[in-house]
């Protein structure tokens, strides 16, 4: 990563990396990108377990971040309490959980502020009519250059990937919001940062879901304590019960043993 300042800490969790950070700090580079000309595209992720899942040691996708920032910049924030944990005992320092949901609103006030055009990619239509009515309400000066829901085969598909980045660049889109789950937001964004002309892109999950009102977030409690995931589990079983039950234990066995500085 060529990000060398000393606001932000990069380690290995689990096998992967991952950069410790202030909120402030990562407002200040997302602001910087979207107020500048050129350079390589920002990106924003985030790890927890589902992540160390897909992209830690003997995932699927390992590697996938280094090989990424050889064509962008990438950030990956501490979302999952574990992740959190795990730092602080690694470093000796308390570290801010950044989690998507978030951050989502912060960032689309620094992309208000900064006059950049925003998009969204990934999710329902539906959810991007909900959300168009909430951005209008709480940021009424931000320009959103365009909304994309993909079906899951056209991501897969040949060219089907590549199309929507030509979109993406034909809307001159500075911030892209990517909302696709993982492991796939996070490949199209390692594949396609480049190529789509953005400043700035968000590997943030379900966030837009949230802020468009059609997801509920955990009690402060549950997010506090590191039970966000149980919550959800209660909530939606069977959609989670594998991330949950089966991936999630050899995830944080990977973290215990495949972490460092």
């Amino acid at each position: 990563m060529t990000l060398a300042d000393q606001g932000v800490l990069r380690m290995r969790l689990g096998g992967t990396p991952a950069d410790a950070c202030s909120l402030a700090w990562l407002t200040g580079r997302v602001a910087e990108r979207l107020g500048g000309r050129g350079g390589r595209p920002l990106v924003v992720a985030s790890t927890n377990l589902d992540h160390l899942h897909h992209f830690g040691r003997s995932g699927a996708h390992a590697g996938l971040v280094e090989r990424a920032e050889s064509t962008a910049d990438w950030l990956v924030l501490l979302d999952g309490m574990p992740l959190v944990w795990r730092a602080q005992r690694l470093t000796g320092r308390r570290w801010d959980r950044l989690t998507g949901a978030d951050l989502l609103p912060d960032l689309l006030a620094v992309a208000e502020r900064t006059g950049a055009r925003v998009g969204f990619l990934g999710g329902r239509t539906e959810t991007h009519r909900l959300l168009a009515d909430r951005i209008a309400q709480r940021w009424p000066e931000l320009t959103v250059a365009g909304y994309w829901a993909p079906e899951r085969a056209r991501l897969t598909a040949p060219g089907g990937a590549a199309d929507l980045a030509d979109q993406v660049k034909r809307a001159e889109v500075d911030l892209l919001v990517v909302g696709l789950g993982k492991p796939r937001q996070e490949t199209w964004l390692a594949a396609h940062a480049e190529s789509s002309g953005i400043r700035v892109g968000l590997a943030v999950g379900a966030a837009a879901d949230f802020l468009a009102g059609v997801v509920d977030r955990a009690p402060d409690f549950w997010r506090d304590n590191g039970l966000e995931w149980l919550y959800r589990l209660l909530l939606e079983p069977r959609r989670l019960a594998r991330r949950y039950l089966l991936q999630g234990p050899r995830a944080a066995l990977r973290l215990l043993l495949h972490s460092g500085r």
